[in-house]
């Protein structure tokens, strides 16, 4: 049975399944971390998972990042590498671009009185 958006969907049900080709993350390797309180689990430039310790008002950090498991994994550009849930290492597209921000009338004429200053003091 595979959960998504509160949703139940049984894998011999292919119609249902079509639904689940929505998910946001796709899993890399398994690694089946145990997450501990207190530290922020990443993936690190060498493509490994790691941990550090999570900074806290008055308290200084003792060490540094150190590596839970060695995974090597060869980023790519445009995706977003985390630990999952799971312990595992995973990754989802980074959402690029969005939407153009529309300016309203009031910008647009403050923009255009401050251009205009510009060039009168020059």
């Amino acid at each position: 049975m595979v959960f998504h958006r509160g949703k139940q969907f049984y894998p011999h049900n292919t119609y249902l399944l079509s639904e689940v080709k929505n998910v946001m993350a796709e899993k890399i390797m398994k690694t089946g971390i145990k997450r501990e309180a207190g530290f922020l689990y990443f993936v690190d430039k060498k493509g490994d998972a790691a941990r550090a310790p999570m900074a806290r008002a008055g308290m200084r950090t003792r060490k540094g990042p150190e590596t839970l498991a060695k995974a090597s994994i060869k980023k790519e550009k445009g995706y977003l590498y985390f630990i999952d849930k799971q312990g595992d290492i995973a990754r989802a597209k980074m959402a690029r671009g969005g939407q153009k921000k529309v300016k309203t009338k009031t910008k647009a004429k403050t923009m255009k009185k401050k251009a205009k200053g510009k060039k009168r003091r020059k």
